[in-house]
């Protein structure tokens, strides 16, 4: 190799050391800067969403970010809920004026779902203002701190039925439940609860009173899904639900299905015997186990397992329990 060419390699090494060094040290380049400042990945966060602290933060961003330290936390803080799995969604895509003897008012239609996955067994229930307007008042009493910053649609003397305030309320009705579902004490709460469950369970236990089993088992159908994903945390609180569904089928003899909802019930005592729906529901498993030529000695032996232990009391039926719940 002559002078002139190790000249000219050695000239093109120092340039290459050159550009990898610029390029290590400049910022990034003008298609790095059209996108976004810290791409996030939802499916890396579902996996463990609650590591979600600055540091993280810092290590996505460009070390050369202009965005000071208030602009990250708040920045992460909006990613963060975006990203964050939601258990349930609240929709109010439409509305109904209804006129009844002398009054007038706005039901409100209300879709509640499961989001993360596609969820088939969406809940459908109605409401109107005075129903948000009891629960909006009985949550502050019970929870006067945590509401302390929850706006509630105040009412107005004229123009209620207008399209422009009843569209106004569905959007109001709609953010005001997502706030209560986020805080953890109030979507767990009795009020809560039955504020979305209370008027249809009424009705489904009025009609199995009156013997329209049909139409109480079609109402309870669509309650329990609801009723399971609210009490997630206190999976007994559905018993007598179930166990409603369990006399509504034995009425109407279907056997297996009654026999299905009865394990369900009895899956949620096993650590509950003293509660009084577990005896009566143990004593028509047995009776259902038997018709349908299932094994119902190992019921049987739970059944005097438990008489042994107790003092002989007056136990109610399943149906005569089932009778008594939500007697207005």
């Amino acid at each position: 190799m002559d002078q002139d060419s190790h000249c000219t390699a050695e000239r093109e090494l120092l340039e290459a050391v050159s550009r990898i060094a610029t390029f290590s040290t400049t910022s990034p380049t003008d298609e790095e800067q059209n996108q976004p400042k810290a791409e996030i990945s939802c499916q890396v966060r579902k996996e463990n969403p609650e590591k979600d602290d600055l540091q993280d933060s810092n290590a996505s961003l460009s070390p050369n970010s202009s965005m000071t330290t208030k602009e990250l936390q708040e920045y992460w803080t909006n990613e963060k809920r975006q990203c964050r799995q939601v258990k349930l969604l609240f929709e109010i895509p439409s509305t109904r004026i209804v006129e009844h003897h002398l009054s007038k008012y706005v039901m409100y239609k209300i879709i509640i779902l499961q989001t993360g996955s596609f969820d088939s067994n969406k809940s459908v229930i109605e409401r109107r203002y005075s129903d948000f307007e009891k629960l909006h008042r009985n949550l502050l009493e019970e929870f006067s701190e945590e509401m302390e910053d929850v706006t509630f649609p105040k009412k107005t003397l004229t123009g209620n039925f207008t399209e422009e305030i009843i569209n106004e309320r569905k959007l109001a009705f709609k953010d005001y439940l997502r706030i209560l579902y986020a805080m953890k004490y109030i979507r767990r709460s009795k009020k809560f609860i039955d504020f979305l469950t209370r008027p249809e369970l009424q009705e489904a236990y009025g009609c199995l009173r009156g013997g329209q089993y049909t139409k109480a088992l079609e109402i309870l159908l669509e309650v329990i899904g609801l009723q399971e994903r609210l009490t997630r945390g206190n999976p007994v609180s559905i018993v007598p639900t179930l166990c409603a569904i369990v006399v509504c089928h034995k009425d109407l003899e279907n056997p297996a299905s009654a026999f299905e909802y009865g394990e369900k019930a009895l899956s949620r005592l096993h650590v509950h015997t003293s509660h009084r729906y577990y005896i009566p529901l143990l004593e028509t498993m047995i009776t259902l186990a038997y018709e349908l030529g299932k094994d119902f000695l190992s019921l049987q032996e739970k059944l005097e397992e438990w008489k042994a232990k107790k003092d002989p009391i007056r136990v109610f039926t399943l149906k005569e329990l089932a009778v008594r719940e939500h007697v207005q």
